[in-house]
């Protein structure tokens, strides 16, 4: 597939529905209002739409029963499940799709019920997705990932109190956020103390389970300078695939987010000092250490290091999920929607308390799976190009 042209194309409408709790309400009815909301934002509506994008965890054939619902025949659709990279990877397919002319607008959207539905994390049969380990009874994707965070603990030194601090940022930084689920206050001690949930992580190391959508407009960069709200660039986006099952990992402790931000940064020409904020995947605190490192911001296994003394929290030198991310504000089965929405609205300057100063580029990160499929977004406004 080729690569977007930096710039070609532009986020120009986004928005949120129903996060938190949205008793009575489906998850197509999540989606509709995102997708509405979204394209209010950027005075279009859904006449105007012949590129449809989804993804759902509720929903075999997401786009086909989105289209419908929503009364759309668009020229394509695209319901491409790679879990929480989703999102970003629909973002490369509708860049080419629109510099190609085989589109003129692009709807993205995801929406879930899944805390008022079920009121936990839904997923497909163990048996099904994970026969490798299945004989042994596991909780994926909790115990994927208590693995990956007893290696980097056991090859780096990685502490308890280190992976606390993301969580406790995490929560500072949803204290500034009037959408964000959880807002207590919460310190290092009540991480480490919390409810053992698998070892060596407790409750408060992993994600929400939440309701909530989003979604996101995109179109060419000649057309999105004529839309209400500033367009934020697409100048560089790249995705990666290294395995499904957390057995075939090849190394608990590196992922293919070194592949796909690598890729990412070279189309766009940023450099990792040129980052204003940073928003990506944290269902559990070992993604932000391990994904920063694999990005690129500090050097393999000094991750715990970084993200230390209030790093990433509010006031530090380096913000990362600035709106609280899926630790402290919202996780509806999948989070890539909300990394890039939230990077939409810190380019836009539109944050209030927990706004970045002269935000110009943002990276968007997505994580499916158990650490299997990473894609990667660089953002900007018009001043990058």
């Amino acid at each position: 597939m080729s690569t977007p042209t930096r710039g070609g194309s532009a986020i120009v409408g986004a928005a949120t529905a129903h996060l938190g709790e949205a008793p009575g309400f489906s998850h197509m009815e999540v989606m509709a209002d995102a997708a509405r909301a979204a394209l209010a934002d950027c005075g279009l509506t859904l006449a105007d739409v012949d590129g449809l994008f989804c993804e759902s965890l509720q929903a075999a054939f997401p786009a086909g029963h989105f289209a419908q619902y929503l009364g759309l025949t668009p020229s394509y659709i695209d319901s491409t499940n790679t879990g929480g990279s989703s999102v970003v990877f629909q973002m490369r397919t509708a860049a080419i799709a629109l510099e190609a002319g085989a589109i003129d607008v692009a709807l993205i959207c995801y929406g879930s019920n899944q805390r008022s539905a079920s009121g936990k994390l839904t997923s497909p049969s163990q048996g099904e997705i994970f026969p490798y380990e299945h004989p042994y009874k596991p909780r994926p994707p909790i115990m994927g990932y208590a693995f990956a965070t007893a290696r980097h603990m056991h090859e780096f030194g990685t502490t308890r109190r280190q992976l606390a601090e993301v969580a406790v940022a995490a929560r500072d930084w949803a204290r500034l956020n009037p959408e964000a689920f959880m807002r207590e206050p919460l310190t290092v001690e009540d991480v480490v103390n919390a409810r053992m949930i698998a070892d060596p992580m407790t409750v408060r190391d992993c994600c929400l389970v939440t309701d909530g959508g989003g979604a996101i407009v995109m179109t060419r960069s000649d057309r999105a300078k004529d839309m209400p709200r500033p367009p934020v660039h697409v100048l560089g986006v790249a995705g990666a695939q290294s395995h499904w099952h957390i057995t075939m990992m090849p190394d608990l402790t590196t992922t293919c987010a070194v592949e796909s931000a690598n890729a990412a940064f070279a189309a766009s020409g940023v450099k990792r000092s040129e980052v204003d904020v940073v928003q990506l995947y944290d269902a559990f605190t070992i993604n932000t250490i391990t994904l920063l490192e694999d990005m690129g911001f500090c050097q393999k296994g000094e991750g715990g290091a970084f993200v230390s003394e209030g790093r990433i929290a509010p006031g530090g030198e380096f913000p990362v999920n600035t709106y609280g991310g899926g630790l402290s504000c919202t996780h509806p089965g999948m989070l890539g929607m909300f990394v890039v929405v939230e990077a939409v609205r810190q380019l836009r300057g539109e944050c209030g308390d927990r706004q970045v100063a002269d935000c110009e580029v943002a990276v968007a990160h997505g994580n499916g799976g158990m650490f299997s499929s990473e894609a990667t977004a660089l953002l900007g406004t018009a001043s990058t190009l």
